[in-house]
């Protein structure tokens, strides 16, 4: 072979090495992030070519599919009572994507999850459509029911766990949307999806209140400033006297703190928590101290950036902060900050003997044959406080749903043994804004169990100033979830 030809051979030889080399890159090692791109039509395309695994509550779907008539997504994904469900579910849209649990369960709803492999290769040789797995919930679509009607037009959430396993039987956050409005491709879904975003609706509809927003807790969170308390020895007694003064100064200020009610100078603890004497709660948060207020408000979840249930909660925080600010923080104000979810934690390890559970809402994944992949364990998060703790925080909690002086009344069910503590959260500058309306409780039965805890909280621009407080717009919500759990295991 001549110079000239055996240049080109190697020339060609090299451009072949070279075409080799970028496949391999493109299927091996940018397989993965090419998958993932969004601009990568393809993907979608797959996504929508079948019916997509179905979201599964109380043995039924409360997802499905339907066939598309138009463009290049055979399949389009479809609710039941979509806004009631969206808190739980997320959206699945072919122009905008998708998120919690339709995002999170991605792969296991369209069939591509590794662990359904065998599943669909054998499908695959006997000429069946590939389909997608379920994922079963633990939510319970009464409680569901419950709270979203309960919330009605008013802006606000509702989580709701069951203490022993740490289940999460309901979460609701208003207003919501329905996801079938924006799950295809058309105008009207484009225009479905602009009329929910924060910058055309302020009242932010896709924002998930039950688990991303957090709210000063208010007076709610006395519960665990009074366990911080008696874990801390601050108080042994919850029946003895205080020495309290009223008005109280806040440590290293001249500035009092006031009541809204009772007779709060010396008051004992029961009787502090069932009027929720601000003076007794701060100056408590004080005595405890900054650090150990810290150590207590993380024993009941506070603080973790990682609580995946499974889609992520937004982070509580007890902030580390000065004497004036931490005694503030005590009674749930200044820069303490929870979601609905954290303060139902707090009424579940109350009502579980002190455990505290990790909340989760994905019960099991099950395979288009309905066989059982996997199924979720409970797991302790912490024992918030001690047992002996626990009853004395039950004791407290029962006394304000039963007092007649007792702020929770409105939550009582005939029957069956009810803890509670309302808030009423300042909102704004100088408490500027109208507050938010809080209460959390827990139902006990006559064998012991406690099937639910609970937290709401509503923010209502509507109702006047006056009437805004826990036990009269959050209390009587928190009641029919539990009823509604409770008739549900009958």
């Amino acid at each position: 072979m001549n110079k000239p030809l055996r240049r080109i051979a190697v020339f060609c030889g090299l451009l072949v090495l070279t075409l080799l080399i970028r496949v391999n890159y493109l299927q091996y090692v940018k397989a993965e992030s090419l998958a993932d791109d969004s601009e990568n039509r393809r993907v979608n395309i797959e996504r929508y070519a079948t019916p997509r695994g179905d979201i599964i509550v109380d043995g039924k779907a409360i997802t499905g599919s339907v066939e598309t008539t138009s463009g290049d997504y055979k399949y389009k994904r479809t609710w039941s009572n979509g806004a009631m469900w969206a808190p739980v579910t997320g959206y699945s849209s072919q122009a905008f994507g998708a998120n919690q649990l339709e995002k999170l369960e991605d792969d296991f709803l369209t069939g591509t999850d590794d662990r359904l492999f065998f599943r669909n290769t054998l499908d695959m040789l006997t000429g069946k459509e590939k389909a997608g797995g379920s994922v079963v919930t633990t939510l319970s679509g009464a409680a569901q029911k419950a709270a979203y009607q309960g919330l009605g037009n008013k802006k606000g959430a509702v989580a709701a766990i069951e203490p022993s396993t740490g289940k999460i039987l309901a979460l609701v956050s208003t207003p919501s949307y329905d996801p079938s409005k924006f799950a295809g491709t058309s105008k009207s879904d484009a225009e479905a999806w602009a009329a929910v975003q924060k910058s055309k609706n302020p009242d932010d509809p896709t924002l998930n209140r039950a688990l991303r927003e957090t709210y000063p807790p208010g007076s709610t969170f006395k519960v665990v400033t009074a366990a911080a308390a008696l874990e801390n020895g601050v108080v042994k007694g919850i029946d003895d006297r205080t020495d309290t003064p009223d008005p109280y100064k806040l440590p290293q200020s001249s500035t009092p703190l006031t009541n809204e009610h009772g007779e709060c100078e010396n008051a004992n603890l029961r009787y502090a928590l069932m009027v929720s004497c601000n003076t007794v709660f701060a100056k408590m948060a004080h005595n405890v101290g900054n650090e150990k207020m810290i150590e207590q408000a993380a024993k009941f979840g506070y603080n973790n950036k990682e609580l995946d249930t499974p889609v992520r909660a937004a982070q509580s925080v007890y902030p580390e902060d000065n004497q004036p600010q931490n005694a503030l923080d005590g009674i749930g104000q200044a820069s303490n900050r929870a979601t609905p979810l954290q303060m139902a934690m707090v009424a579940s390890a109350v009502a579980n003997d002190g455990k505290l559970m990790k909340p989760y809402m994905v019960d099991q994944l099950k395979a288009p044959n309905l066989d059982t992949l996997t199924t979720t364990q409970p797991e302790q998060l912490s024992q918030a406080v001690s047992p002996e703790t626990a009853q004395k925080l039950r004791d407290m909690m029962e006394t304000v749903v039963n007092d007649p002086q007792g702020t929770g009344g409105k939550a009582k069910i005939p029957g069956v043994k009810v803890g509670g503590k309302t808030g009423t959260a300042q909102h704004g500058l100088n408490n500027s804004e109208k507050p938010y309306a809080w209460f959390i409780s827990y139902a006990k039965l006559p064998d012991g169990s406690a099937p639910v805890a609970v937290a709401v909280v509503v923010e209502d621009g509507s109702a006047n100033r006056d009437d805004i407080t826990g036990g009269g717009l959050a209390g009587p919500i928190a009641r029919d979830v539990m009823k509604a759990v409770i008739d549900s295991k009958k």
